[in-house]
């Protein structure tokens, strides 16, 4: 899944639940439930995500929606193969955004 967001120091939740196309709660919950997300909270309690918290984000986001992890089963895999997930993950959308890329030349032809 290709993200497209600007480039920034912090996001607020509105902006990457529209990005990912889901809702702030779902954001939310997965804030509770994984220790990797961490948003900056100011003195209303808005949250602002850091460029680091949207690449774990997107993990998570492949992890339980993509693949089908359950929270649960994300959790542990994170846990114990944070490291090889991680660069699958590099991986992947590395294809994807080449894939992208072709696909915009095809359609230009």
């Amino acid at each position: 899944m290709h993200i497209d967001l600007p480039e920034k120091r912090y996001y607020g939740i509105g902006e990457v639940a529209e990005a990912f196309g889901v809702n702030t709660s779902l954001i939310r919950f997965w804030e509770k439930e994984f220790d990797i997300l961490q948003p900056k909270k100011n003195a209303k309690g808005n949250r602002k995500f850091t460029p680091e918290d949207i690449k774990n984000l997107k993990l998570i986001f492949h992890l339980v929606k993509e693949r089908g992890f359950t929270l649960e089963g994300a959790k542990i895999h994170l846990k114990e193969e944070k490291h090889k997930t991680l660069s699958r993950f590099e991986v992947i959308e590395k294809l994807q955004k080449v894939k992208a890329e072709l696909i915009k030349i095809k359609e230009q032809l």
